[in-house]
């Protein structure tokens, strides 16, 4: 079944919390807040919350919120990467990242940083999209849209 990538719906909160679940990044005592959280987070100018699904699955899902800085001289977006561990999941993982490098390309970013993952394979998928360590990060600049005549 195929994959799709898509910026997510208010509808979509309930999918994204089972993947959290299932991912055991969320303790279901913090699940409420959580999806409060994301549900405001979907509305918001200063964040893209993403979706991958397969059929009715959710399967990934990743948040990019932004933030002014001053040392970057624009705007810097953090990347939250959420996967099922599947077969396909350095597919899922290549299709939000490169989702989010264009959002984040299309609302002014300078730079996207996001946490290190821990297994080098992970690390090798990020760095193939032109991310590269900055301390115990990982980081990559934003060159900006060049609009065509």
């Amino acid at each position: 079944m195929d994959l799709q990538v898509r910026d997510a719906r208010i509808t979509d909160i309930d999918r994204i919390m089972a993947l959290l679940e299932r991912a055991r990044r969320v303790q279901s005592a913090d699940s409420g807040d959580i999806a409060d959280l994301l549900r405001r987070l979907v509305y918001l100018p200063n964040a893209s919350l993403s979706i991958v699904t397969q059929g009715r699955e959710a399967v990934g899902a990743a948040l990019l919120t932004l933030r002014p800085s001053v040392s970057a001289a624009g705007l810097i977006g953090t990347i939250d990467l959420f996967v099922h561990e599947t077969s396909d999941a350095g597919d899922v993982a290549e299709l939000l990242l490169a989702e989010l490098v264009r959002s984040a390309r299309n609302k002014g970013c300078v730079l996207i940083e996001a946490p290190a993952p821990a297994r080098g394979g992970e690390l090798r998928r990020w760095q193939a999209l032109g991310f590269h360590n900055i301390g115990t990060r990982l980081g990559r600049p934003i060159s900006p849209t060049v609009a065509s005549a």
